[in-house]
């Protein structure tokens, strides 16, 4: 299967791209392309494309990579919606993802729930004094004495 992607050349820290159709398999620094399409230099933002040769690999079945489709879409070689390029992040080992609810039941869930008030009531004809009370009693009591 072909595709048409981005071959990386240039100096280190001054990259610039053959655009390409390569044989799917093959690793992309290999070299070995069956046709050179355009040119694009994100540094300087010159870009070159030879839009026949695109639409025709494209209706031969190439198929453009996912930042290849973004570029080509913004300069309105073909017609599309661009496709997020960026990578899956990994998950390491002990993480494990916890299952999804739908938006709707998520939506009920979160709906402010007000807290019944408890009413505490003491007990009839039984009052007990609080502990700061019965310190202070205490003090007294012993100050009347001493």
């Amino acid at each position: 299967m072909l595709s048409i992607r981005l071959l990386r050349h240039g100096k280190l820290h001054q990259p610039s791209y053959k655009i390409v159709v390569i044989e799917k398999t093959r690793p992309p620094k290999s070299g070995k392309f069956v046709e050179q399409v355009g040119f694009y230099n994100p540094f300087t933002k010159e870009k070159g494309f030879n839009a026949d040769r695109i639409k025709y690999w494209i209706s031969n079945g190439a198929q453009p990579s996912d930042t290849m489709n973004n570029l080509l879409v913004k300069n309105k070689i073909i017609e599309g919606v661009k496709i997020a390029a960026h990578s899956i992040k990994k998950k390491k080992k002990g993480e494990t993802e916890a299952p999804k609810k739908p938006v709707a039941e998520v939506a009920k869930k979160e709906e402010p729930s007000v807290p019944k008030a408890v009413e505490i009531k003491p007990e009839q004809g039984v009052s007990q004094p609080e502990p700061e009370e019965k310190q202070k009693q205490d003090k007294g009591e012993e100050a009347k004495t001493g």
